[in-house]
């Protein structure tokens, strides 16, 4: 979660593309170059360990303007956690 969080802040959406799970995936992920992220706050972290095959993380990502707060899941594929889509936060 955190590395994904990086790549937008620096602009890799190649890194985004290849950390995204290929049944859920765009064809081109393009990222806004004008949008100024500020900080990462994770919120929940259920599963994920190192004996899990999936996890979910909540977390509140701000940028100059606003915040997105996203319940993201994740799978491990061949060793590697891949982003496979985002559910509605708790509460939300």
């Amino acid at each position: 979660m955190r590395s994904r969080y990086s790549a937008f802040v620096v602009g890799e959406a190649d890194y985004l593309f290849t950390t995204w799970h290929p049944r859920t995936r765009p064809d081109d992920v393009v990222l806004d170059p004008s949008t100024r992220w500020t900080g990462l706050e994770v919120v929940d972290v259920v599963d994920g360990g190192p004996e899990d095959e999936e996890g979910v993380v909540e977390f509140v990502a701000r940028y100059a303007g606003g915040e997105q707060r996203e319940r993201s899941r994740f799978a491990r594929r061949a060793g590697r956690w891949l982003y496979l889509d985002a559910v509605p936060p708790r509460g939300g």
